[in-house]
């Protein structure tokens, strides 16, 4: 009996495991006589965003992010839009034809978000501005330079002076707009 036991035991053991073996094989470099590993690792992206340490700062912070919120989806409306007129204006020979296109657009545009974006706040305006220099790559004063003149664009330009704001104002995402980046770029993440 005891043999019998001894002999199912052997014959088992090597269809039993304890552990389930987890082969994978890595390219290796030979260097001075150690082996070491060549392994390519996913990118990694670290997004620090300063948290104030007054309640004050807090507040200030959760209303910039909820205005960030706010106003994200027009900038990226913003920048598919001028993307796809872009595409429709490379096939236009006239002036005429063009500024057309560009005054129904601009109908359209006003009749759909007009007063949407009408009711925004100044922050929101402010953070809208620059959000739109960061998706389309121009400043507002750029854009409306190139799709409605130069006269156009001094005006809306003087009338935003009046307000405040400033249409020439560029995005800069390593300097002043860090955070705004970072928030932006978190928000992208649906981390925030």
């Amino acid at each position: 009996m005891k043999w019998l036991i001894t002999i199912s035991f052997l014959l088992i053991i090597p269809f039993v495991y304890s552990q389930e073996v987890n082969k994978k094989v890595v390219n290796a470099i030979v260097l001075d006589g150690d082996t070491i590993a060549d392994i390519t690792l996913d990118e990694v992206e670290v997004l620090l965003l300063k948290y104030p340490k007054s309640k004050r700062g807090k507040k200030r912070l959760t209303r910039y992010v909820k205005n960030v919120k706010k106003v994200l989806p027009y900038a990226k409306l913003a920048g598919s839009k001028l993307r796809e007129y872009e595409d429709i204006l490379k096939n236009v020979e006239s002036d005429k034809q063009r500024r057309k296109i560009m005054k129904q657009a601009e109908e359209e545009i006003k009749e759909e978000y007009g007063q949407t974006l009408k009711d925004l706040t100044f922050s929101q305006g402010f953070i809208l501005i620059k959000l739109i220099d960061r998706e389309t790559g121009n400043s507002s004063y750029e854009l409306v330079q190139e799709l409605r003149g130069k006269f156009s664009a001094f005006f809306y330009q003087t009338f935003a002076r009046l307000w405040g704001y400033n249409l020439k104002t560029k995005y800069d995402p390593e300097g002043e707009d860090k955070q705004l980046e970072v928030i932006v770029r978190l928000i992208e993440l649906g981390r925030l």
